[in-house]
């Protein structure tokens, strides 16, 4: 144990014990802001296994070339090696589909369907087309490969090559002979009575129309559709049954555009873009065509136990609460996961409002719905492995058991049901959230991630399916992302701590193995820098709770502090690996040689700390978020001896909306802050993620008003900054304008607004990385 700990902490300083290049004695906004890839170095990334378990695949960049290559690493001869456009046609996807016996291997790349034989693996390019060829699957005897084409179904038959069509979706509606009057009845009846050749052209036309039905009858049945849209089809493994969706966007659902000023063209160009939080739904439906007695029939949703259950925010809402009408709530069914026999089948349904999620079992013979579970979140269902209306990490372990993952207890757990008895086992459980699970080739045994040794680590653990004791594989603090050989004997892992970037190791998949360093990334310049490891601490917040947070402290104090905001709300940035705020991190080491002590919380809806504290912020964003980071403020007071008048907030996205949010509704606590391309009215955000958190603008008025910055602006009273992309398609610069006239009408005078105009959300160019970063380092020095 203790050689496997020193190796691998050997290779990372051997880094910093080497430095030739030029030394970053002391850090600035230009040195730091670089293009990342010129002077620090690419991580590994996209890893994967060949189907052989010889080679590991991965993109990454160590001659700065202007985009990522794919390299590949050879376990037999040790030797890492680009791969050259022509081997890299020939490689198989990662993302593949294995039949039973793990002898064939399936999968699509570039449009077209491909199967390997696992015995000599060798491949055979089963589709080559204009059109794409997608999702993979075999057939119940595994005698043919089913995928989409174009929304319909097709197959291949292994043997033969025989290609062929199980649906045929028409738009429209279909033709029918049109419906006569009983005088055009009589003029036809009198019409063939009278004349012999038109009788017999009728007879005739009407022969070849038999002949012509008769050499169709083995052809799919055309389904008509009218304007809607078939997705998810899917082939039962009998062939009995296709499953599909069938979704109707709604056309009163208006996007939004934005301008895009700095063009080649010379003109403003406008770029599309989504639509705002409350606009009218697309509507789904779930069907099933069932082939043996051709007819196509929709599930009714209506037997779903709470289908017709309102929101509790309604309460709020007299008026609403007492008009409400029970009414059957918008769902979306994912496609069903078939058990390996073919007799049972699993669908997850998912309300719209994200409310509830049911995983049921499908009767497609009798279009029933059977309930094997349900969650139910006044607030929204999400979390590790739940989330989203893909279903959520999910399968079967043998015909009658079916795992899932569930908040059930307030953290992310693992589940099994038996779909005859319907009981369910909870296989993991603890303060602590299972953040990915694989199930091995022979499934007896989980892959899991989990983060139970500390809320900031995240390690890699075998567990038997049946549950009980979980094996750790990995050792060192920090996070692994890990991939699993196909033959399961080694193990692909990224590995990052806090203060080195993500490198690529192999190693066996055991406990405490020796692990095997395959890049080095980062560069001599970077390492030449004594890069703060930023501790990790605990700050109790004003209800009792306990806040993760990274604090950098200064070997003098100037007796000022700056708090960082994270953004992307549902994420950790407390933890002890790499961090994805890498420029941040920098800038937080410049600040800290500066004298400044920086705080950087996981407040209130930050992942990794379960279900309350991801919903903790459900009808009121700014709320105990922000009551969070004030904590911090008196937390930094008390622990560091901060000048209260002295203390700064910064972040971007909705660390820029929290910003906003300290100097508008707590002006006394944050004497300056840096808004970066902040939200300041959720109204003009995205659905997917708004209406979870505070439902929709014309429902839940009242959160919304409590929620954005612009009802709050009158608020301000100390110094803020504002920067933002001009071309920002997720937040949209029209934010920052309706902020901006908001506050000259307001008249403040101790605001100002940076705009880059070829800036999306995320900035790309190092000239506007500079920028901005010197105008928040010029506020803190001088307006603190």
């Amino acid at each position: 144990m203790k050689y496997f700990l020193k190796s691998i902490l050997l290779l990372f300083l051997l880094h910093s014990a080497s430095v030739q290049a030029q030394k970053l004695s002391k850090l600035t906004v230009e040195k730091i802001m670089r293009d990342p890839k010129m002077w620090i170095g690419t991580s590994p990334s996209n890893v994967s296994w060949s189907a052989d378990s010889k080679q590991i695949y991965f993109d990454w960049n160590p001659d700065k070339n202007l985009s990522d290559s794919l390299y590949s690493y050879n376990l037999s001869e040790k030797k890492t090696g680009k791969v050259s456009a022509t081997d890299r046609k020939q490689i198989p996807s990662s993302e593949g589909i294995y039949n039973r016996a793990r002898t064939l291997r399936i999968y699509a790349k570039n449009g077209d369907i491909f199967v390997t034989d696992c015995k000599d693996f060798s491949t055979k390019q089963l589709t080559k087309t204009v059109e794409r060829e997608s999702n993979p699957s075999f057939s119940g005897d595994e005698k043919k490969i089913v995928f989409e084409k174009n929304n319909n179904l097709f197959s291949v038959d292994l043997e033969s090559g025989t290609l062929a069509q199980h649906t045929d979706f028409k738009t429209g509606s279909k033709k029918s002979d049109p419906k006569l009057s009983d005088e055009e009845k009589f003029l036809k009846t009198d019409q063939l009575a009278m004349f012999q050749v038109l009788k017999e052209r009728k007879e005739k036309k009407d022969a070849g129309k038999k002949i012509d039905e008769a050499e169709k009858a083995d052809s799919p049945k055309e389904i008509y559709i009218g304007e809607k849209r078939a997705s998810n089809v899917k082939l039962s493994p009998d062939g009995r049954f296709v499953t599909y969706r069938l979704s109707q966007p709604d056309k009163a659902a208006k996007s939004t555009i934005v301008p895009n000023y700095v063009t080649e063209s010379g003109f403003t160009e406008d770029l599309p873009a989504r639509t705002k939080v409350g606009a009218p739904a697309t509507s789904h439906e779930f069907w099933v065509y069932d082939v043996k007695k051709d007819t196509a029939r929709k599930v009714s949703m209506k037997l779903i136990p709470g289908i017709n259950d309102k929101p509790d925010y309604l309460k709020d809402y007299p008026k609403q609460d007492s008009a409400w009408k029970k009414k059957e709530r918008e769902v979306m069914v994912a496609a069903p996961i078939w058990s390996e026999d073919g007799a049972s089948a699993i669908v997850v349904v998912t309300a719209q409002d994200n409310k509830d999620r049911w995983i049921m079992a499908l009767n497609a013979d009798s279009l029933t719905l059977r309930l094997l579970d349900r969650q139910r979140d006044e607030a929204w269902i999400g979390g590790p492995g739940i989330g989203g209306f893909s279903g959520g990490q999910l399968g079967w372990l043998d015909n009658n058991t079916f795992y899932f993952q569930s908040e059930a207890t307030g953290y992310s757990h693992l589940y099994t049901v038996d779909i005859k008895t319907g009981k369910k086992t909870q296989l993991t459980n603890g303060n602590f959230e299972i953040q990915d699970v694989q199930l091995s080739n022979d499934k007896k045994t989980f892959y899991l991630i989990t983060n139970e040794v500390h809320p900031g680590e995240k390690h890699f653990y075998s567990m038997s399916v049946k549950g009980g004791a979980r094996t750790r594989i990995t050792q060192l603090t920090g996070a692994y992302e890990v991939k699993v050989s196909p033959d399961e004997t080694k193990l692909a892992v990224r590995y990052s701590n806090s203060t080195n970037p993500w490198e690529l190791f192999v190693m066996e998949n055991k406990p405490a193995a020796k692990a095997e360093q395959i890049t080095k990334s980062t560069s001599e310049e970077f390492f030449s820098y004594k890069w703060r490891e930023a501790k990790v601490v605990t700050i109790k917040a004003t209800d009792g709770k306990d806040i993760y947070a990274r604090v950098y402290e200064p070997k003098k104090s100037n007796g000022k502090a700056v708090i960082f905001v994270h953004g992307a709300g549902y994420l950790q940035n407390a933890h002890k690996w790499w961090s994805q705020y890498f420029r941040e991190y920098m800038f937080h080491n410049l600040l800290t040689d500066l004298g400044y002590t920086v705080l950087d919380m996981d407040y209130r809806a930050s992942a990794g700390y379960g279900r309350d504290w991801r919903t903790g912020i459900y009808r009121f964003m700014g709320g105990k978020d922000l009551t969070d980071n004030t904590d911090g403020a008196k937390w930094l007071v008390k622990k560091y001896g901060i000048n209260p008048q002295k203390i700064g907030i910064y972040g971007g996205s909705y660390g820029g909306f929290i910003t906003l949010m300290g100097l508008f509704t707590t002006p006394d606590v944050f004497k300056a802050g840096a808004a970066l391309r902040p939200v300041t009215d959720w109204a003009a955000y995205n659905h997917g993620y708004t209406a979870n958190i505070l439902n929709e603008p014309q429902t839940d008025s009242l959160a919304y008003r409590k929620s954005s910055p612009i009802y709050h602006a009158e608020g301000l009273k100390n110094h803020l900054l504002i920067c933002h992309g001009m071309v920002d398609v997720n937040v949209h610069y029209q934010d920052v304008v309706r902020l901006s006239q908001r506050l000259i009408e307001l008249g403040k005078n101790n605001w100002e607004l940076a705009s880059y105009p070829m800036e999306d959300h995320g900035f790309v160019e190092p000239s506007s990385w500079t920028d901005e970063y010197k105008r928040i380092l010029k506020l803190f020095e001088e307006k603190m």
